[in-house]
């Protein structure tokens, strides 16, 4: 069981911090790239509603399998109910990773739901189209400097801390 549930969880955090990665590196600056400024609005709106969808799915299934390998490794009432648990190299690889994770939720709800939605509102090729786009691809940015820290601290707490 617990193997199984450790793929599922790698399997969903490669489809979200694979499209992220993929959409930072590849995807938008293609669609940057296009012109007229509404038909560049257009695809930005289309290809992030696409992902998104299946990116929340993705996230759901991590944060469920995620506390499913803490219960089935033993770990989940010592890390609810031992303080010294956190004060493992274990604790510390794991609060790292939980700290990335907040980090990204948070960012990932301010781009899905606030700062995308607000530069897909206004007219295309405005300087507040612009400011808007700007600062939802700077949230997108951190979003993936922290998945990169992620996977890092991803690998060390696999590694046992």
């Amino acid at each position: 069981m617990y193997y199984a549930n450790v793929t599922l969880h790698v399997f969903a955090a490669i489809f979200w911090l694979g499209g992220i990665f993929f959409f930072a590196v590849v995807g938008a600056p293609v669609v940057r790239t296009v012109d007229p400024p509404a038909l560049r609005a257009q695809l930005f709106r289309t290809l992030g509603r696409r992902f998104r969808g299946f990116a929340w799915v993705a996230i759901g299934v991590l944060l469920v399998t995620g506390v499913a390998n803490l219960a089935l490794r033993g770990l989940l009432t010592p890390a609810l109910t031992d303080g010294t648990f956190w004060g493992t190299a274990y604790g510390h690889a794991l609060a790292a990773k939980l700290a990335c994770v907040v980090c990204m939720l948070v960012l990932s709800i301010t781009h899905d739901f606030v700062a995308g939605p607000m530069a897909s509102r206004v007219q295309p090729g405005t300087p507040e189209a612009r400011r808007l786009a700007a600062t939802s691809a700077w949230v997108a940015r951190v979003n993936v400097v922290l998945g990169i820290l992620l996977v890092i601290v991803a690998v060390r707490l696999a590694r046992g801390g």
